[in-house]
């Protein structure tokens, strides 16, 4: 595999781009504060957010802006939330897919520790808002591991999306140096098994940041216990550190070193790769190749509920 780049104190040259926005980006972005909605492509300043949203793509963020957990990677603040969920928040993040002309939504929450059901019914909220307002708008639900609760992830995992995904952020070793403590490898890839098992219809999906100082060895194990855990599609992208107070960048992976992991990440049985030092989780989530995947899912699922619902309408 390729070396990576060894100076973690200056940006590499392939990482060196500039947020950019045309009037549709803008229109956008008052459109969303209009709606009081937070997305985490204005939160993490991803420099890949015009092209999604240009796109027909975009990652919302329920559940508040503070996260009970506090992750060394993360710049969302952590503490205790001030308030419950936003009852209007499904509505109004239904009326920005619709008014953004999205073909693909993501949405993602911070941890909610603090509520009885971890903010699994909001989940169900959002996504039954949405596909009530838009009905042909692919969902994906990039979710927390719920503390492992079955009943909480079980709920989430039938809400009617047709993408599931939860992120196991780094490999093994380097867990407990990157997540809050209650996050764990294991607990993640439990969360990934779960969703796997509701329905093999359903796209299963996690993400790796590289930076962290992780060998390449352990890059390809997590890779293969994503896949045994029942992933479908993974991604793959450089960690950039948010601020001084947060976990250090300790080397940065050249673009030829990502493509070996995505050339890995296939063989060893993934449908879908998005791999590079610009990738997020949720980046370019509606690109043909992943579309092809989540379609020809989400025909499979919507088959299964006229079946079950013929005898009713008869």
């Amino acid at each position: 595999m390729a070396r990576e780049f060894p100076n973690p104190q200056r940006l590499p040259p392939w990482l060196k781009v500039k947020l950019t926005g045309d009037g549709q980006y803008y229109d956008i972005r008052k459109r969303l504060g209009r709606l009081a909605l937070n997305t985490v492509c204005e939160e993490a300043r991803c420099p890949n957010m015009s092209e999604c949203w240009g796109g027909g793509t975009a990652t919302f963020m329920i559940l508040g802006a503070v996260c009970t957990r506090g992750c060394r990677f993360c710049d969302v603040t952590s503490g205790k939330p001030p308030a419950p969920p936003d009852l209007d928040e499904p509505r109004h993040l239904a009326e920005a897919v619709q008014a953004m002309g999205l073909r693909y939504a993501v949405i993602t929450s911070v941890d909610r520790d603090d509520l009885p059901d971890g903010g699994a019914g909001h989940f169900v909220a959002v996504v039954e808002a949405v596909k009530q307002r838009t009905p042909k708008v692919t969902v994906e639900l990039l979710t927390p591991d719920f503390q492992g609760i079955d009943w909480q992830i079980e709920r989430v995992g039938r809400s009617g999306a047709t993408v599931l995904a939860h992120n196991v952020e780094t490999v093994a070793s380097l867990q407990r140096a990157v997540r809050d403590r209650r996050c764990s490898y294991d607990l993640s890839l439990g969360t990934l098994s779960r969703y796997r098992a509701l329905d093999p219809r359903l796209v299963v999906k996690s993400s790796i940041m590289l930076g962290f100082g992780e060998t390449p060895a352990e890059v390809v194990q997590t890779l293969r216990d994503l896949r045994s855990a029942g992933a479908d599609w993974v991604t793959l992208g450089q960690y950039l550190r948010p601020s001084r107070k947060h976990a250090p960048v300790k080397h940065f992976v050249p673009p030829e070193q990502f493509d070996d992991y995505a050339r890995a990440a296939r063989e060893i049985g993934f449908p879908i790769v998005s791999a590079g030092p610009l990738v997020r989780s949720s980046y370019r989530a509606g690109e043909q190749h992943a579309e092809a995947l989540v379609a020809e899912r989400a025909a499979a699922l919507e088959a299964l509920l006229q079946a079950a619902t013929a005898p009713l309408r008869a």
